[in-house]
């Protein structure tokens, strides 16, 4: 076990942790114990009934927040001509071809949090699979982020498009915002990811699908949502 500093046990008393607490309640418990001395970021963990071995129980997908992550995301796009153009005028941080490809092989560069691809390019990026792929960066069309759509592509990123995707014990985590946005911000986040992730659900899943979540700040205690509360 680690060791808990004063200020996270004095949380810890702060509310049951064996309680299933409605979103809305375990939400203003996490800002209540999300004070650190800077805007803790507020997450979302939810275990599903699912078996992420498996080919046809993945859960994947994006979704762009009703209020946005509280962060503004670096974007890399790989595009060419009137794509790279497109990119650039819509916000992308970094836009190229080979030459970004070469950056980031030669010089060990991640100065970026999202990269874009349009499809033609994927041959190029693919050279990058075992560098971006165990980093979670690789582009992928579940995600929007292999299109010809650039410019959407680049702005709903821009405007806090979040991706969920299970992890190999079967649990998505998903950053909702920061301890600011308040109760109300927090929950509309909270409730358009959770309505993601139920429609996202596996015909393959069987039984409960939703079968714990918790929400908690960067520094705070996990605070468990009823799962009953919510529907799916």
């Amino acid at each position: 076990m680690p060791k808990r500093g004063k200020r996270y046990k004095e949380n810890m008393k702060k509310f049951d942790k064996l309680n299933l607490y409605d979103p809305k309640e375990a939400l203003g418990i996490v800002i209540q114990t999300g004070n650190a001395k800077f805007d803790e970021t507020v997450e979302v963990h939810v275990r599903l009934g699912v078996d992420s071995r498996h080919a046809d129980q993945q859960v994947r997908g994006a979704l762009v927040l009703p209020h946005g992550t509280g962060k503004t995301k670096k974007v890399l796009v790989f595009a060419k001509g009137d794509k790279a153009k497109e990119a650039e005028d819509a916000g992308a941080d970094y836009v190229g071809a080979e030459d970004m490809i070469e950056k980031i092989q030669k010089e060990n560069w991640f100065d970026f949090d999202v990269v874009v691809a349009t499809p033609d390019m994927m041959g190029l990026v693919g050279r990058l699979g075992r560098i971006l792929g165990p980093k979670g960066l690789m582009p992928n069309p579940k995600s929007g982020t292999v299109t010809f759509e650039v410019e959407k592509a680049v702005k709903e990123i821009k405007a806090g498009k979040v991706e969920y995707r299970l992890d190999k014990t079967n649990i998505i985590h998903v950053p909702i915002g920061k301890v600011s946005f308040g109760e109300e911000k927090l929950e509309e986040n909270f409730r358009a990811l959770l309505n993601a992730i139920i429609k996202a659900k596996p015909a393959a899943a069987k039984g409960q699908y939703l079968r714990s979540i918790v929400v908690a700040s960067t520094m705070g205690p996990g605070v468990r949502v009823n799962p009953a509360k919510l529907v799916g």
